[in-house]
C-alpha cells in the first residue's frame, strides 16, 4: 500500500491505482472543490490519474500560476468544442494557455464576427452547465492519425506526424470533443464558472507567414463573475492608458507605414521626453564611473560570425553589403565595446573598465508581436558593459543592481528578479557558464534580494538577471538586466595584465538599467496614463490669459519661466478660459497659471494644478520655488 505524502498536510496510506482525487478526500484536505490537479513528485497529473507509487503531493488551485495554467488551457478546450458544435467545418490547431487567458485558432471559411463570439460563449455556457468531464486516453501514434483523418482534421495530422513517440494522449470533453493533448486538465467543465471571449485576429499556421491564416480567438475564464468582472475592469483601464492611443492624442510619436512597422517616428514632445529620461540616464552613469562610449550602427558580418551571433542570433539581424562586403546592422552594443578595450594592453590597475552607450540598434522582430514602443525593430538601449577581474564580478554585479535599485525609486517603482540559466543553444564551455551563474547568485544572495530561476533562458553567452517592474496597474514589464560572460572575452581574446605579471582572461557584463529606453517610454506613458510628473513632463507650466488685454503680462511670464529652465507655453487664444484649462488638462500639462486684470495689476497668478485643482493666488517667484522643489524631488505626485 503506497504511502502518499501531502504537502503540508500529513501522510496517507493509498491503494494502488486509487485516484488521487479520493486520497484526497480520504485525507479530509479542504477545500477540496478548489483543487484542479496535483503535482506528483514536481509533475502536474490530472486528479483522476492513479496513484502508482509511494510519493509526494501537491494539491494545485486556480492561485497558483500552474493552476491558471490548466484552467485556462481546459477553457481553450471547452472553446474548440463550442466551435466544431456551432460551425462543424471549422478544422481546429491548437489552444494554449497563455499569461492572462487562452487562445484557439481556427480555420474556417469565413472570418469569425461578434456576433458568432456571443453563440459561441453562449454554447460554451452550455457545455459547462452540462459539467463535462475530461477524460484522458493513451493512443498509439498510427491510431490518433487515422483518428483525426476521418475526422478531417490535418492540422492534427501535421502535428501527430512531428511527435518522436510512439504512444500518444488524447483528451475528450464529453462525448463530444476530443483532442490531441498532453494535459494535465481540470477534472470537468463545471469547474470554470465565468467566460469572456475577448477578440478575434488572424495568425499564421505555426507562425509562418507562408502558411495559411488561420482565426485566433481570444478568452479569459475565472472561478467566480466577481474576478472575471474585476479582470474586465483592468483589461478597460489598460485600454484607456494604450501608449499607442495617448502617444497620438499627446502627439508623443507615430508609427507610419509608408515607413514601415516597427519603426519609430519620435514627434517634438516624445523626443523631448525621451532626451530628458537620456540625460537623466548619462548624469546616472557618470556619478558611478562609466565612462560614455559610441558605436557604429555597421560592423562587418565576420566580427558577428567572431562573437557568435552570426550562429545564434542571425534571423534576428538585418544585414547589406557595402563595397562588396557583407556587414551586420547591430542588433547589440558589446562588440564595440569589446574592441574599445583591446585597443590597448589592460592591467589589473585599469580594471573594472565600465563604458556607457545609448546606442539605437535594430532586431528583425516578427511583424505579428510589434507591438508599438513595446517591441519594435529599432530601439536605443541604456547599454553598458563592464570589464573586470573575475574577483571583482560580484562586487560590480551588486553595483549593477544598487543602481537598478536607485532608479527604480526614482519612479516609485517595485520589482522583483528572476535568474534565467544556459538554453538549449550556448557559447562557451559548461565551466564558464556554472561560474557565471553563480556569480548571479551569490550577488543576489548577498543583497538578500529572493530570486526566481527560469530553466533555459539565459542569453547564448551567458546566464542574466532580469528585473521586473510592475506599474501602476499591477503588469510586469521587463526592464533591467546583467548577463555574466565569460565566452565573448574568451572568443576575442581579451586580456589584462595581472599583478604578477601574467595575462589574465577578465570577466564581463553585459547590463541595462531601464532596458529599451523607447520600450520603457512606452511603458512610463501607459503607467502614468500620459500624465508624467513635472520634471518629465513636456511643457511644464501655460500661462493663460483671460482676455486678450493680458497677454503681454501673459508673455513676460512665460518668458520668465523659460528664463529659470521651465517648458513653458502662453496661451493666448481668443478662446474662454474654461476651454483653454480644458485643452490643457486634455494635454496634462502639470500646471496651469491664470492671469488676469486683477493678477496683472497686482504682479500675481492664479495657480491651478491638473491633478489638485485650485492651489489660490500667489507671486511668480512662489510658483518657480514650488516647482524647482517638485522637479528636484523628481516627485511622482
Amino acid at each position: 500500500m503506497p504511502k502518499v505524502r501531502i504537502k503540508g498536510d500529513g501522510t496517507v496510506d493509498a491503494d494502488k491505482g486509487e485516484p488521487y482525487l479520493d486520497v484526497l478526500k480520504r485525507a479530509g484536505y479542504e477545500p477540496i472543490e478548489d483543487v484542479l490537479v496535483v503535482q506528483v513528485n514536481g509533475e502536474l497529473k490530472d486528479l483522476s490519474s492513479p496513484v502508482e507509487d509511494e510519493c509526494e503531493i501537491k494539491p494545485i488551485t486556480f492561485q497558483e500560476p500552474q493552476g491558471r495554467e490548466v484552467y485556462w488551457h481546459s477553457t481553450a478546450h471547452i472553446m474548440a468544442a463550442a466551435v466544431k458544435e456551432l460551425f462543424p467545418t471549422a478544422k481546429v490547431t491548437i489552444g494554449p494557455a497563455v499569461e492572462t487567458g487562452f487562445y484557439y485558432d481556427f480555420d474556417y471559411e469565413r472570418p469569425f464576427t461578434p456576433k458568432d463570439l456571443e453563440r459561441i460563449e453562449a454554447k460554451m455556457a452550455e457545455i459547462i452547465a452540462r459539467d463535462e468531464p475530461f477524460k484522458r486516453e493513451e493512443v498509439s501514434k498510427e491510431e490518433a492519425i487515422r483518428l483525426f483523418e476521418e475526422m478531417g482534421e490535418n492540422y492534427k495530422v501535421e502535428i501527430i506526424d512531428g511527435i518522436p513517440d510512439n504512444k500518444v494522449s488524447l483528451y475528450r470533453t464529453g462525448n463530444i470533443f476530443v483532442d490531441l493533448c498532453r494535459g494535465p486538465h481540470i477534472p470537468s467543465s463545471g469547474k470554470v464558472k465565468a467566460v469572456k471571449l475577448l477578440s478575434v485576429a488572424g495568425a499564421y499556421w505555426r507562425g509562418d507567414e507562408r502558411n495559411p491564416m488561420l482565426q485566433r480567438i481570444y478568452g479569459v475564464s475565472y472561478p467566480s463573475r466577481e474576478e472575471l468582472d474585476a479582470y474586465l475592469h483592468f483589461l478597460e483601464e489598460a485600454r484607456r492608458r494604450d501608449h499607442r492611443r495617448i502617444g497620438k492624442e499627446l502627439e508623443l510619436f507615430s508609427i507610419r507605414e509608408e515607413v514601415g512597422p516597427g519603426f519609430v517616428i519620435y514627434h517634438p514632445k516624445g523626443a523631448l521626453v525621451r532626451t530628458i529620461l537620456e540625460d537623466f540616464e548619462k548624469k546616472e552613469h557618470l556619478k558611478r564611473g562609466y565612462q560614455i562610449v559610441i558605436g557604429p550602427t555597421l560592423l562587418k558580418a565576420d566580427l558577428w560570425k567572431q562573437s557568435g551571433h552570426w550562429e545564434h542570433y542571425r534571423d534576428m539581424m538585418y544585414f547589406t553589403q557595402v563595397d562588396e562586403e557583407l556587414y551586420g546592422i547591430k542588433p547589440m552594443n558589446c562588440l564595440a565595446h569589446i574592441l574599445i578595450y583591446k585597443s590597448k594592453i589592460r592591467s589589473y590597475r585599469d580594471l573594472p573598465l565600465r563604458y556607457f552607450e545609448l546606442g539605437t540598434v535594430h532586431r528583425h522582430e516578427k511583424s505579428g508581436v510589434l507591438h508599438g514602443l513595446l517591441r519594435a525593430r529599432a530601439f536605443t538601449q541604456d547599454d553598458a558593459h563592464i570589464f573586470c577581474a573575475p574577483e571583482q564580478l560580484k562586487d560590480e554585479i551588486k553595483g549593477v543592481m544598487n543602481f537598478i535599485h536607485d532608479v527604480m525609486g526614482v519612479f516609485e517603482f517595485p520589482y522583483e528578479v528572476e535568474i534565467s540559466t544556459r538554453p538549449e543553444h550556448y557559447i562557451g564551455t559548461d565551466e564558464m557558464w556554472e561560474r557565471a551563474t553563480n556569480a548571479l547568485k551569490e550577488s543576489l544572495d548577498d543583497l538578500g534580494l529572493p530570486y526566481e530561476i527560469c530553466e533555459g533562458e539565459g542569453a547564448f553567452y551567458g546566464p542574466k538577471i532580469d528585473v521586473k517592474l510592475t506599474d501602476a496597474i499591477g503588469r510586469k514589464w521587463q526592464c533591467g538586466t546583467v548577463q555574466c560572460d565569460f565566452a565573448l572575452p574568451d572568443r576575442f581574446d581579451l586580456t589584462y595584465m595581472g599583478s604578477d605579471g601574467e595575462r589574465r582572461r577578465p570577466a564581463m557584463l553585459h547590463r541595462v538599467i531601464l532596458g529599451s529606453m523607447d520600450r520603457f517610454l512606452g511603458v512610463l506613458i501607459e503607467h502614468y496614463a500620459g500624465a508624467f510628473p513635472l520634471w518629465l513632463a513636456p511643457v511644464q507650466v501655460k500661462v493663460m490669459s483671460i482676455t486678450d488685454n493680458q497677454a503681454g503680462y501673459a508673455t513676460l511670464l512665460t518668458k520668465q519661466l523659460i528664463e529659470r529652465g521651465f517648458r513653458a507655453e502662453a496661451d493666448l487664444r481668443n478662446e474662454k478660459l474654461g476651454a483653454k484649462v480644458r485643452d490643457a488638462q486634455v494635454e496634462k500639462v502639470p500646471y496651469m497659471l491664470i492671469v488676469g486684470k486683477r493678477e496683472e495689476a497686482n504682479g500675481t497668478v492664479s495657480v491651478r494644478h491638473r491633478r489638485r485643482g485650485d492651489l489660490g493666488v500667489m507671486r511668480l517667484e512662489a510658483v518657480i520655488q514650488m516647482m524647482e522643489d517638485e522637479v528636484a524631488r523628481k516627485s511622482n505626485e
